[in-house]
């Protein structure tokens, strides 16, 4: 299956990016007082869509290079703020009580997301700030 890894690393890469714009895109709708619209059946069922593909791709690659589980702890150091990112998406956008606590977990779930892909682009559990530390 090592075959395969060019490809499957652009779909999950690809799926990144799409999942992260649409969450910007839902989550911009409920600050502006579009809730209704952020839970657009349509939009919903494509988010589910680009996050099972974002999650199938990412096992695919665990399962082709089972190593990085063990590098130095990337990995999982990233595994653990994608539930978190989970977690402060599901509060933006539905399950936060108030505007103020919808708007906080908006963009802590951005902040988070940027991290997640820090550490996966540099491969370290700081991720962007490896590049200045390291």
């Amino acid at each position: 299956m090592i075959e395969f890894y060019p490809q499957i690393k652009w779909v999950h890469i690809a799926s990144i990016i799409a999942s992260g714009l649409l969450f910007l895109l839902r989550g911009s709708l409920v600050l502006a007082g579009r809730e209704r619209m952020a839970m657009w059946a349509p939009l919903r069922f494509l988010s589910y869509g680009i996050d099972t593909v974002l999650l199938s791709a990412g096992l695919m690659l665990l399962t082709i290079l089972p190593h990085a589980m063990d590098a130095n702890g990337w990995l999982t150091i990233k595994l653990v703020l994608v539930v978190i990112y989970v977690v402060l998406g599901s509060l933006a956008l539905k399950r936060g009580r108030t505007a103020r606590v919808r708007t906080f977990s908006f963009v802590a779930a951005l902040a988070v997301y940027l991290a997640i892909i820090g550490i996966a682009r540099s491969h370290h559990p700081m991720g962007w700030l490896h590049q200045w530390t390291g």
